[in-house]
């Protein structure tokens, strides 16, 4: 496995590459391999450096990022940095790995790139047994039970969750899982920075927000409320982020 990332930009925006290109500068495991302003200028870099990660705006002239995207091959791992966020349902149909929204912090890009280093870069050697009890990892999966039968999720799978009576919805990108749990016991299983309640009925997947307006959550194409009860709680975390 490869110790960096390599990455294009596609960026017709001045201000929006150089932000891009600081960002990337600052982190470790990424490569920059050339910044462009139109896909068609791109084309013939990206064939011939097949990078691993790719920035692409989605409004540009002559040829639109979402309408690239299924001329790529091989497709690159694909990050969407646009100031609309009418097109997120869509790029979640394309597979694209994250949605940025401009104007976006350093913070926030960082999650992105992290969590896709994490899953597509090196693998760690194996370490030897610690003498001292180490921390316990965020799980990847948790194993619930549906029905007659146990159900692996992947919490990276998670957009939010729904409660329904005595029943938990949960819903990923592929299924909707409705699973006999308490909000209080699902809520010790995941990874507690990644995810939060924001009403007694409903918890979301932070990295899976669209925006958030008057008090509404935009995940997908649900909309999500935040209750009083709630609201400061999940607006302090939301500062801690920034």
């Amino acid at each position: 496995m490869k110790d960096k990332l390599t990455c294009i930009i596609i960026e017709d925006e001045y201000l929006a590459q150089e932000i891009l290109e600081e960002y990337i500068r600052k982190v470790s495991f990424l490569e920059l391999k050339g910044t462009y302003a139109s896909p068609l200028e791109a084309a013939g870099q990206l064939a011939e450096d097949n990078p691993d990660l790719l920035f692409l705006d989605i409004n540009m002239p002559d040829l639109d990022g979402l309408s690239f995207i299924p001329m790529l091959n091989p497709k690159p791992l694909i990050i969407l940095t646009t100031a609309y966020d009418q097109y997120a349902l869509k790029a979640y149909d394309l597979e694209v790995k994250d949605y940025l929204l401009k104007p976006f912090t350093f913070e926030r890009f960082y999650r992105a790139v992290l969590r896709l280093y994490q899953e597509h870069g090196p693998r760690p050697a194996p370490e030897k047994k610690a003498e001292k009890t180490e921390a316990r990892p965020e799980p990847e999966y948790l194993f619930l039970k549906v029905g007659h039968r146990i159900q692996r999720v992947a919490t990276r799978d998670i957009l939010f969750v729904e409660g329904m009576k005595d029943y938990l919805r949960i819903h990923t990108r592929e299924e909707k899982i409705m699973t006999l749990l308490s909000f209080a016991k699902l809520e010790e299983l995941l990874p507690a920075p990644e995810f939060a309640r924001v009403h007694r009925s409903f918890l979301v997947a932070i990295d899976k927000i669209d925006h958030i307006e008057k008090n509404r959550i935009q995940i997908a194409d649900q909309l999500i409320p935040i209750s009083d009860t709630y609201a400061e709680a999940f607006y302090n975390m939301l500062k801690g982020m920034q």
